[in-house]
């Protein structure tokens, strides 16, 4: 047997013998479709092909050679099962699709829950398998014997045993394959026997690697009887890492795995969770990826006669996110996480019709109609926030096309102002107005915003809005103004825990923040992650003003955040070693300063009569941690937290973890200074000109931290808006001045005056000490 090490070539020439056309392979017409009752999510109807007819249509080639095989090889064995389709199993043993669509005014949804960390899933009995012997080093021996001499027939034999059947896999790849082990986090699968093989795989011959395929295909034609062993679970769960299913010549074998694994009840998905987060984070990578390719290609085909008419596979797309779901669930419940939550995030989904997804999860609720909305952890930040500002777009338009009809019914002359929130603020007064001005028209804070400075000749046509929002941000957060802490050991800002009598300023911050989301403002603030988290405790506002809000799940993770000093003194007493309540002599009482008097409060009822013991120190530290970040700032936050959803109260929110809140409202961290010299606009200048040459090879050349400080000084903030430098807008500007001048900015249209400065070592001084010493809008 020659060797063929090229894996296009292995691939590509599966295309014509492996390629399974959908009726072979269980895309039954309407009749048989009724007859399997498929789970609804799967087989989803019209409806459901509604929101994903997106690609062309192509047939695929069938295999009828192949089939003929198989059905040889069944009769044989005296299968009666036709083997000319995929046999799905009928509806006494198929399992319904567990909801993944839950309303749309609950919390919970299965793409982001982060799963207990001991999940309720039973244990399932081991089966009894053959024993063989073959092992890792015995396999590496056949392979480099293969290579050198040309001789694959033990390595064929190999893949041909082992990829056979359900069971063979587990003879192969399982540990100690008859003894129990009571665990729901080990799968007892030998990882490096199963990655060298998977490694080996791709460059071994065509016939090895059209063998393996047929061995899959034998296994999903499998007619199921019953509930699935431990052995199937394993079983799927090497499958899907096949890195075959990187090609699009094997999807139609990939979608029915994937099918099969989507239906699966919930205590298997649990357990598969369990083993995916015990993947090496490559590999978990790898699977992450493949699965964001199938759904990218399905959608958008390269070359559509490659797959099926997509009328006969509207469930590939719903299969692989379902599964992807239980990936990000294993990624979840991993800390830290395996990869980023970014990761997940499928950028083709920022070309389809965001808004008819949108609208069908809206519409449909809980039922069983897809949407990507389901499972918001595939769609970029980008892509919600295109939904989020449709949305707000479309309820600006509603409440103005309402103000335009009282105008007409009460027979007044329409005015133009009314489609706007139109605050009018004196600088010398400016927090007070602003709160008078939002107060008054708390009816019209989704219309689009327009500021006027009282005494100031000037048209909104954005700068405005930003300098209003630059300079009450500033004076809210000065210290001197006593709402909040800054932390300089982290960077951040908390809320002031003294108690007052109007809690109506914390309100304005929240609305302020509502506002910069709505008008797609970036503000400079520094709150920490927690204080999102919070924030969307719950992400819709209950009904029932006696819910308590803001109250976010808080451990001493998040206090490292805000106070690293006193989190690391709780942690080192939850390590100590010695006599806790001899050596600490503490009780469950926690001592605050407030205007210069020191005030007690019990944790728990009598806790100052209760002392810190050994025993009892984690339910202490907690409890410290839940007053500090949520008991004693509750009146200020829930202020806060109705501040801002009286702007933001969209369903829309929903979609968002609080990582991406954060990113809407004060931009991202990741800076590409490359992409900002590409979408620069010039005033005065050509971008051919000698000083702006010398502008970017200095900007260019700067560390990351003279970089921020230099988009600082000409924004107002250091970060970048959802969009990327594309959306900030940035102009340089050529100032006729000495050149003995430093440069200077215009934060309000993000514009920077560049004098043209003869030598670049001039410019780049000149430039340092502009950046490195202005005030600008900073908050500390």
């Amino acid at each position: 047997m020659s060797v063929q090490s090229s894996h296009s070539g292995g691939c590509e020439a599966l295309s014509s013998e492996c390629q399974m056309d959908d009726e072979q392979l269980g895309c039954h017409d309407e009749k048989e479709r009724q007859r399997d009752k498929l789970p609804p999510i799967l087989c989803a109807a019209s409806a459901a092909s509604g929101g994903m007819e997106r690609g062309a249509k192509g047939q695929f080639a069938s295999f009828s050679s192949f089939i003929s095989t198989i059905n040889q090889k069944k009769e044989a064995s005296g299968n009666r099962s036709s083997p000319t389709q995929l046999v799905i199993p009928n509806n006494k043993n198929v399992r319904d699709l567990p909801p993944i669509c839950l309303d749309v005014r609950q919390k919970q949804r299965i793409s982001i829950d982060t799963l207990p960390p001991e999940m309720k899933a039973s244990i399932l009995p081991e089966p009894t398998n053959p024993i063989r012997s073959r092992t890792l080093k015995d396999f590496q021996t056949d392979l480099d014997k293969a290579k050198s001499t040309g001789e694959w027939k033990a390595v064929h034999d190999f893949y041909l045993t082992t990829f056979d059947s359900f069971v063979e896999l587990n003879t192969a790849f399982k540990r100690d394959v008859n003894a129990s082990v009571n665990t729901i986090e080990d799968s007892r699968i030998n990882t490096k026997f199963l990655n060298a093989v998977y490694d080996a795989l791709l460059n071994t011959a065509q016939d090895i690697q059209k063998t393996v395929l047929k061995g899959i295909i034998n296994s999903l034609l499998r007619e199921w009887k019953g509930p699935r062993t431990k052995d199937d679970l394993r079983a799927y769960f090497i499958l899907t890492q096949n890195p075959q299913f990187s090609s699009t010549t094997t999807y139609v074998i990939f979608a029915h795995l994937l099918r099969q694994i989507a239906t699966l009840t919930d205590t298997d998905h649990h357990l598969l969770i369990h083993w995916f987060k015990k993947m090496a984070q490559k590999r978990f990578k790898q699977l992450v990826d493949r699965l964001l390719q199938f759904i990218s290609l399905r959608l958008f085909p390269a070359k559509p006669e490659d797959f099926p008419p997509l009328a006969k596979c509207i469930w590939w797309i719903p299969s692989a996110t379902k599964v992807l779901a239980l990936l990000n669930a294993a990624n979840t419940l991993c800390n830290p996480p395996l990869i980023a939550y970014t990761d997940f995030y499928n950028s083709t989904l920022d070309h389809i019709d965001l808004m008819e997804e949108y609208q069908t999860w809206q519409f449909y609720g809980n039922s069983h109609r897809f949407s990507f909305c389901q499972f918001p952890f595939i769609i970029s930040i980008a892509a919600k926030k295109v939904i989020i500002q449709k949305d707000s777009e479309q309820q600006m338009i509603s409440i103005a096309r309402q103000s335009l009809v009282d105008k007409v019914s009460r027979r007044q002359k329409p005015d133009m102002n009314m489609l706007f929130l139109n605050i009018k603020v004196r600088r010398l007064q400016l927090v007070s107005d602003s709160l008078d001005e939002l107060t008054r028209k708390r009816t019209d804070l989704k219309k689009k915003l327009k500021v006027t400075f009282v005494g100031e000749a000037g048209l909104d046509m954005g700068g405005l809005t930003k300098e209003w929002f630059l300079l009450l941000i500033r004076q809210i957060f000065h210290p001197d103004y006593g709402m909040f802490t800054y932390h300089k050991d982290s960077n951040f800002h908390w809320f002031s825990s003294f108690k007052c009598d109007n809690y109506s300023e914390f309100r304005l911050v929240g609305t302020l923040m509502g506002l910069a989301v709505y008008n797609s403002i970036t503000l400079d603030i520094r709150f920490p992650p927690c204080c999102y988290k919070k924030l969307l405790s719950p992400p819709i506002v209950p009904c029932d003003q006696n819910i308590p809000v803001g109250i976010g799940s808080v451990t001493l993770d998040d206090l490292y955040q805000i106070m690293p000093e006193l989190a690391h003194g709780l942690n080192e007493l939850l390590t100590y070693e010695g006599n806790v309540e001899e050596d600490f002599y503490s009780t469950f009482q926690v001592f605050q300063e407030e205007f210069g008097l020191i005030k007690s409060y019990n944790l728990k009822p009598g806790g100052d009569k209760i002392p810190v013991t050994n025993q009892n120190r984690k339910e202490y530290v907690q409890l410290y941690v839940d007053f500090l970040l949520n008991k004693s700032i509750y009146k200020q936050f829930s202020a806060f937290y109705y501040g801002f959803h009286s702007v933001c109260s969209s369903n829309a929110l929903m979609l968002l973890r609080p990582e991406e809140v954060e990113i809407l409202v004060c931009g991202s961290p990741e800076l590409d200074m490359l992409a900002l010299q590409k979408n620069t606009q010039y005033d005065g200048y050509l971008k051919t000109d000698l000083t702006v040459r010398h502008f970017w090879d200095v900007v260019l050349g700067f560390p990351l931290e003279l970089q921020k400080k230099l988009l600082h000084f000409a924004t107002g903030s250091d970060r970048v808006p959802v969009g990327g430098m594309a959306d900030l807008n940035f102009k340089l500007s050529k100032t006729e001045t000495s050149t003995n001048w430093l440069p200077t900015a215009h934060t309000c249209f993000n514009q920077l005056c560049l004098p043209p400065y003869k030598t670049k070592k001039e410019l780049k001084q000149k430039l340092t000490i502009a950046i490195s010493n202005a005030e600008g809008f900073g908050l500390q």
